[in-house]
């Protein structure tokens, strides 16, 4: 009997042949926002490691939008071709490549988390790594420390809007299959969204309706620009746990209010408004702490969902499923711990003869390893 992780979901013309989901990882490894080699290889092990969705990193429509130096970037039609070679490589394993684009906002011109995740200092001005001017909801800065953006005027938002737009048709024509638009963890568009962040007294702040505007607006742009037969993700912070901050129920009513613009599925995150990409000491850390804020979304809105936190086991992935909390599963770090998590959980859920848990693998894998598997199984239970 097949699983549901293992069976394919449609989203309006795209197929993806399964549920198992790599979401975006940054890596903080590009120059000028240009893919290479590094990202090839992070991206295409997870294509060969079966998983059905690869999302690339977050990357930045503008080049001022990017959180660090080392952020992947669509600003510039140069930026396709780099991409093009690795989706044509994940779909060639018969897998589904997705993009996320992004605008770090007042988290901009920041250190890469190794160097320490705070404003850039002496180490990176040495590399030549310097400073950009950076815009948020309002002119505050997100610590003591940090700079300090410039607030956003009608202009500004309109050339977001704009930019978002071009990056989804850049993304189509670097083979993206998916694309995010990112509203959580802190950056630009969850800035407006949270009333931590945003104290606008114009049309662009205030109520929630009010927040909810430019983030809207930028989701309506990237849907109207993207193919119409082909998925639009969107990624919340479901929470910012912190006081006075978003709450579940402003993530029902933004959901509510994106499913009209044809969003098809809401990724669920949380935190980050306050501090690193996730961070909330608000929020208690367990093994699939975030499936609720989909569950939820999918029960009452009627929206897809994809979930993602500490999701570990296959069977942990299998049961979300099955009790009707997500459409999606997302395997961040443990796929990162084990680029073949998702052919793994297959001959988990899906056990059957040698040859057959090992028929899902690259041939250049699959028939190496049932040669070891026969071999073990005559040899019994391996050494410690």
């Amino acid at each position: 009997m097949g699983s549901l992780l293992f069976s394919p979901v449609t989203l309006r013309g795209l197929t993806i042949p399964n549920r198992a989901v790599v979401p975006p990882l940054c890596q903080y490894s590009a120059h000028e926002g240009m893919a290479n080699d590094w990202h090839m290889v992070q991206l295409g092990r997870f294509a060969v490691g079966g998983f059905g969705l690869v999302f690339s990193e977050v990357v930045s429509v503008l080049r001022e939008g990017r959180i660090t130096h080392g952020d992947l970037g669509l600003w510039s039609d140069d930026h396709v071709a780099p991409l093009k070679r690795i989706t044509d490589f994940i779909k060639a394993q018969g897998a589904v490549p997705a993009i996320q684009l992004g605008h770090a906002g007042r988290k901009g011109s920041m250190q890469r988390p190794w160097e320490g995740n705070g404003p850039l200092g002496p180490e990176q001005f040495a590399k030549g790594e310097g400073t950009w001017d950076i815009v948020s909801a309002v002119a505050a800065p997100i610590a003591e420390g940090h700079l300090t953006p410039a607030a956003l005027d009608a202009a500004g938002m309109m050339r977001i809007v704009q930019a978002f737009a071009t990056g989804a048709k850049r993304a189509h024509a670097a083979g993206f299959e998916a694309v995010e638009v990112h509203c959580a963890h802190g950056y630009l568009l969850h800035q407006f969204l949270s009333p931590i962040s945003n104290t606008r007294n114009d049309g662009y702040g205030g109520d929630l309706a009010g927040r909810m505007r430019f983030p809207l607006e930028v989701i309506r742009a990237v849907r109207e620009a993207w193919p119409q037969d082909r998925p639009v993700f969107v990624r919340i912070s479901a929470v910012d746990g912190a006081d006075g901050g978003w709450t579940m129920e402003d993530s029902i009513a933004f959901a509510a209010a994106m499913k009209p613009l044809g969003v098809d599925v809401v990724d669920c995150s949380s935190g980050g408004i306050g501090g690193s990409a996730t961070g909330s000491k608000r929020i208690p850390r367990g093994y699939g702490f975030q499936v609720p804020y989909a569950a939820q979304i999918r029960r009452d809105v009627g929206l897809a969902t994809m979930a993602v936190g500490l999701i570990i086991g296959p069977h942990q992935a299998e049961a979300v499923l099955a009790e009707g909390e997500a459409d999606l599963v997302a395997i961040g770090r443990e796929a990162m711990a084990n680029p073949n998590w998702a052919l793994m959980a297959r001959g988990v859920l899906e056990p059957g003869s040698t040859e057959e848990v090992f028929a899902p693998w690259p041939p250049q894998h699959g028939w190496w390893l049932e040669k070891r598997a026969a071999v073990m199984e005559a040899l019994g239970k391996p050494p410690a």
